[in-house]
């Protein structure tokens, strides 16, 4: 059996996992961390170009409320998700995500994102709430953001998770190895960010048939 290396990682703010979440909360926490001289640190199972569930593209954004021209309010879009799950919602957090959605579909844009506009210049709807793009490079965009926003040397690729550090109730970091080189890693934090999948099920379908047609969700996002 190989001997394997351990590698030990400090770091202030742990960011677990390279989809689409953990590399909008890299931007995010860089932007604030850096006026602190904090560190963050975020860690991947896979190559963060295309890992999570938008890896492999997507031809449509499919939320945008469109409350910069007066197309719809975030109170309508909980009115659709209530009407659309028979009330079996989490309103507060439907709202929570709606009222930031727009902000972020700008910030993709201004990445690079490349979005349908009509002849006047209007983002082009495919329905009420999706938004028609080229999005075979989707992720890769985002995570040209996020590598941009922490800096190579604190994304650490490849690496699976196994389990939490704990000190009491409190996560403090977390262990798991390389899928590529005989290293463990131990990495150690002040606060620890979970993103790592599962949050789609939040809310299940009404439909038990629905989850066949998505088939192609559990590679991608495997909720671990």
């Amino acid at each position: 059996m190989p001997n394997f290396e351990t590698v030990e990682v400090n770091t202030d703010l742990l960011i677990l996992g390279g989809g689409m979440a953990s590399c909008g909360a890299a931007v995010e926490a860089a932007y604030w961390a850096k006026k602190h001289g904090l560190k963050v640190t975020l860690v991947d199972k896979a190559a963060l170009d295309r890992s999570g569930a938008v890896a492999m593209g997507l031809s449509a954004i499919n939320q945008y409320v469109g409350i910069r021209d007066g197309q719809n309010t975030v109170e309508d879009y909980v009115k659709y998700v209530r009407q659309d799950l028979m009330g079996v919602t989490r309103e507060d957090l439907v709202y929570d995500i709606a009222r930031h959605v727009d902000s972020s579909v700008h910030l993709f844009e201004k990445w690079g994102l490349p979005i349908w506009l009509d002849d006047n210049g209007k983002y082009v709807h495919e329905g009420r709430w999706q938004l028609m793009i080229n999005g075979e490079s989707y992720k890769i965009i985002v995570a040209e953001a996020a590598k941009n926003a922490l800096g190579t040397d604190n994304i650490y690729e490849r690496v699976f998770i196994v389990d939490p550090l704990l000190d009491g109730d409190k996560c403090v970091g977390a262990t798991g190895f390389s899928t590529r080189e005989n290293k463990f890693y131990v990495f150690k934090a002040k606060a620890v960010l979970v993103a790592m999948g599962g949050a789609v099920h939040v809310f299940k379908p009404r439909s038990s048939g629905e989850g066949l047609g998505r088939s192609w969700y559990p590679p991608f996002n495997s909720g671990s």
